[in-house]
């Protein structure tokens, strides 16, 4: 059983016959259970979580005009499931709520890219890294993501290291490791998912997320997992998912999480 639940059809129009393309990938590859989840920055319900000037032009779309597609495709026999991403933000927690509560959703891909105004991961923002104490970035990076799990507000916790995509790395492994630990112990604890993405092979940092070290630390605390691409076109659906394979078997993984109406249910990876 192979998952990919991260996958963004918003380069195209909200039409089934768009979406029959990533469903016919899907299919070539051999992946059980996939899903789309669109950033939830699209949609115009979601302005008063998350509102600025990048996000402005970008902020056109209705959810349910995204939820008639799925529905419509499910219709013509497509098993495709009904996910979102949605951006953590401190202090939103209520919003976050009220939004998710509205909708269907199979399953909620929680994600940091921002830290207040700061795309971490955009790359008209990069030079923000220079700027910047790398070590206190990274930290306040993952206080979001101890935040986003204490929320228990996702069912998945999207790329956990996405702040290394410029390569912009702290150099004290030490400090790292200490980091890795308290975000394995709180997503733990909560109950929280992760991705095994492929995304970091295509990114500057050419790596998938999270490190093996992190990846190691999250199987040690019981975290479970799922595996994502994070496609935004058809041809990059369960991109490059041997090295996920191998790599979750190489930590010690055995299962991986499948997603129905915001339940899991265990599948064996062998």
């Amino acid at each position: 059983m192979l998952t990919d639940y991260h996958i963004h059809v918003e380069r195209g129009p909200y039409t089934v016959a768009w979406l029959r393309e990533f469903a016919q990938q899907a299919e070539a590859i051999g992946i059980g259970d996939w899903g789309i989840s669109e950033h939830a920055y699209r949609f115009l319900e979601t302005r008063p979580i998350f509102y600025n000037e990048w996000v402005r032009p970008r902020q056109t779309e209705r959810v349910d005009e995204y939820f008639t597609m799925i529905r419509q495709a499910r219709e013509e026999g497509l098993g495709v499931k009904f996910g979102i991403e949605m951006d953590y933000f401190p202090g939103k927690e209520k919003e976050i709520a009220e939004f998710l509560s509205r909708y269907p959703f199979d399953y909620v891909i929680g994600s940091v890219h921002w830290i207040n105004q700061w795309g971490v991961d955009l790359s008209e923002m990069k030079q923000e890294w220079d700027k910047r104490d790398v070590v206190e970035s990274w930290r306040a990076y993952f206080d979001r993501i101890v935040a986003l799990a204490e929320s228990k507000l996702f069912d998945i916790a999207g790329h956990l290291d996405l702040a290394k995509i410029f390569k912009y790395i702290p150099e004290n492994q030490e400090f790292l490791l200490e980091q890795y630990e308290r975000v394995a112990k709180t997503l733990a604890q909560c109950g929280t998912c992760i991705e095994i993405s492929t995304a970091g092979l295509r990114k500057p940092v050419e790596e998938m997320y999270p490190h093996p070290l992190l990846l190691e630390a999250c199987w040690q605390q019981g975290v479970p997992i799922v595996f994502s691409s994070d496609a935004h076109c058809p041809e990059d659906v369960g991109a490059d998912f041997d090295q996920a394979l191998r790599l979750a078997q190489k930590v010690g993984y055995q299962e991986i999480q499948v997603f129905s109406q915001r339940k899991a249910q265990a599948y064996s990876l062998g």
